[in-house]
């Protein structure tokens, strides 16, 4: 099994990650803006960027808080958001069990979280499974008050 390893981003993090490019159904999870624009942003404090590191290799990012929401959601209920993104050449390979754990235990040891959310596009069937695997259950579904993602609906999973 490999170790992973959460650790806050950096701008070189940042440089590799924005060039990160998903194939169709997921393109849309591909970062589209400038890398400069993008490096400040995820190294703002209130981004809260972090990356996880596989075997000596970046192999996801993740933020947690305002970032991980998508606009039409309610938020209003106690719970940190977590934005996940893991390289291309990772994902369908059955490691996206070991990443939620990974960033479960993270925000509850370091971040003090008891409730935590993610926002899935219903398109996403990959990550709806992990995460509901996870113990992460459906609380709402809605439309995006704008396209996010490539998408117009999402799902808020929790878990207590």
């Amino acid at each position: 099994m490999s170790e992973l390893t959460i650790r806050p981003v950096t701008e070189e993090d940042v440089r590799d990650f924005a060039e990160w490019r998903y194939e169709p159904p997921y393109d849309g999870y591909s970062i589209t803006e400038p890398v400069d624009e993008a490096v400040a942003y995820f190294l703002e404090p209130e981004t809260n960027g972090h990356v996880i590191v596989r075997d000596g290799e970046l192999a996801a990012f993740c933020t947690f808080g305002a970032d991980a929401r998508v606009p039409g959601g309610d938020y209003s209920g106690p719970g940190l958001d977590i934005g996940l993104g893991v390289r291309p050449s990772l994902t369908g390979r059955g490691l996206g069990n070991s990443f939620v754990e990974a960033v479960v235990a993270f925000a509850r040891r370091r971040l003090d979280a008891d409730r935590l959310r993610v926002s899935i596009a219903v398109e996403n069937e990959r990550a709806l499974r992990v995460w509901s695997q996870a113990g992460f259950t459906e609380t709402q579904r809605f439309k995006a008050t704008k396209r996010v993602m490539g998408s117009e609906t999402f799902v808020i999973l929790e878990l207590g």
